[in-house]
């Protein structure tokens, strides 16, 4: 196959004129074609169209490789995972059932080592329920929320797919998804999305695969301690007091996990990770349509309108936006009782009236006001306690307009209203969060707003605090991706630090799984 790219569509063009503009550029006639990736150029707002990349078969390809300039061999580095040398004493176990867990527990399902899972949140249906509870009646339950359970605290946003890592293992990871209900356009879709309406049932048939390949999933089982003998991983022991034997065992307790923290720090090395704290930022998607498309906004053709924005302000700091939800809502992410935290959402639709983001200070160890590995963590706890007094309780959030945030005028809801559930208070924002976080916003907004027009309007709103962008914690591991103080325990994923985002944890979970295939050749 030939790789093509650079290859446009007009909107208002057909799928099928792909092969023939194949056929154009590579001068010959075309065997087959397949749509490897497509993305909206939207740089000139007179002409946003699509720029496809296309595998293409064809006769001889060295002539067609010859005569065009966007052509190369397509890679031939389709990923598989690994088979298993040799069978262990104790079945492997898997911690947490998010993006890592869950494609660590499938690559060794498929390698027929039938892992445990243990999952201290429930099921997707189960937890989807306590989820709307929280928002319809402000009721939650700490083991069962938007961070813990079936899907991990992916499963209640966008769903989004997009991430900065490159790794053959990514292709693959989108294939299981799209074959377990997924959408078939994240294939190849540059920014793919499952969104939150869909993605808990697509969590759960990859769930259904691995139970078919011999592996088990228990929901509502917490991992309190592990048992260990000489620095090797022994057992792993649950809430219930069953003690667990196993010599391997992959922890993707996810960033929220902070018991789990507090358990591990005095068994593992950790260390305190960079990350960032801010609010989410609420527009009008019809505004960010436009913004982004221009005349061509609302274009039947085109998705709601996404932005990533980021600055390196005079006072050093640096700020950026996250988690970009078109057509969306802002969510209710606490995981502890008296705290208030939050996160965006979309359905597979993005069809909402709002769009919003995390609009974040980055923080270092440095700037934490707790010493240790878990300051970071801390600092966290610190801040949603402050915003649950300050909204009141019954976990609504604080909430401000920018343009109160910026002059101090009593905050008025009016073009934007809040998406948040169970509800919002209007709070100064300044009197919650630290100045660095709140200076550093300030002097981000109109900054943002000149590359992107409307970003600082007044009528925007701004919900907080986003404090969990991040793990706040890193726990150390080895080349061979464990922890340097217990051999047999593979740290994994967003909560131990090496990962950030679903994609990126999928992959870290799938090297993890890797490594303890590889390491039973020893055993």
């Amino acid at each position: 196959m030939i790789r093509l790219r650079n290859v446009t569509l007009g909107l208002e063009e057909p799928a099928g004129a792909l092969a023939e503009k194949a056929e154009r550029a590579l001068g010959c006639p075309v065997r087959e074609v397949k749509l490897v990736r497509r993305a909206v150029d939207a740089r000139r707002k007179t002409d946003v169209h699509f720029v496809c990349t296309l595998d293409v078969a064809v006769a001889d390809e060295a002539a067609a490789l010859l005569r065009c300039r966007d052509a190369a061999p397509a890679p031939n580095d389709r990923y598989a995972p690994p088979a298993c040398p040799v069978m262990p004493e104790h079945r492997p176990v898997v911690v947490g059932f998010g993006p890592a867990g869950m494609f660590a527990a499938l690559a060794l399902a498929m390698a027929g080592l039938r892992p445990l899972v243990l999952e201290r949140g429930e099921d997707a249906d189960a937890r989807t329920a306590k989820v709307e509870r929280l928002r319809r009646e402000g009721v939650l339950d700490p083991e069962s929320n938007i961070q813990f359970g079936e899907g991990g605290a992916g499963a209640f946003s966008d769903g989004k797919l997009s991430t900065g890592v490159k790794d053959r293992r990514i292709p693959w990871i989108l294939e299981q998804l799209a074959a377990a209900g997924a959408p078939v356009d994240i294939t190849y879709d540059s920014k793919p999305h499952i969104g939150t309406d869909l993605l808990p049932g697509v969590c759960a048939n990859i769930r259904r695969r691995i139970q078919a390949l011999g592996g088990e999933v228990r929901f509502s089982t917490a991992l309190t301690s592990l048992q260990t003998d000489h620095g090797r991983l022994t057992a792993a022991v649950t809430a219930a007091g069953e003690r667990i034997p196993c010599s391997r065992l992959i922890l993707a307790c996810g960033h929220s996990a902070r018991d789990t923290f507090e358990i591990l720090c005095k068994l593992i090395p950790m260390a305190p990770k960079p990350f960032a704290m801010g609010v989410r930022i609420e527009h009008l998607q019809a505004d960010t349509d436009r913004a982004q498309y221009g005349p061509f906004a609302g274009h039947p053709a085109l998705p709601p309108a996404d932005y990533s924005l980021a600055c390196q302000l005079p006072n050093g700091r640096r700020c950026y936006t996250f988690c970009m939800c078109p057509g969306g809502e802002i969510v209710p992410a606490a995981s502890e009782p008296g705290l208030v935290c939050t996160n965006g959402a979309s359905p597979n639709s993005r069809n909402y009236v709002n769009s919003n983001a995390a609009l974040l200070t980055a923080l270092s160890p440095e700037d934490f006001p707790y010493p240790g590995a878990l300051g970071g963590m801390l600092w966290q706890r610190e801040l949603e306690r402050r915003a649950f007094e300050a909204a009141g309780g019954g976990y609504r959030a604080p909430a401000q307009t920018v343009g109160s945030f910026l002059t101090g005028a009593p905050s008025v809801f009016g073009r934007v209203q809040p998406s948040y559930r169970p509800g919002v208070a209007a709070v100064d924002l300044h009197n919650i969060l630290p100045s660095l976080i709140t200076d550093t916003l300030a002097q981000a907004l109109p900054v943002f707003d000149r590359k992107l027009r409307g970003f600082a309007d007044p009528d925007s709103v701004l919900t907080g605090p986003e404090t969990r962008s991040s793990s706040p914690v890193r726990m150390l591991r080895t080349g061979s991706l464990q922890s340097p103080a217990l051999a047999g325990l593979f740290p994994c994923g967003e909560g131990a630090g090496w990962a950030g985002g679903i994609m990126s944890a999928a992959v870290d979970g799938l090297r993890c799984a890797e490594a303890l295939i590889g390491s039973l050749g020893g055993s």
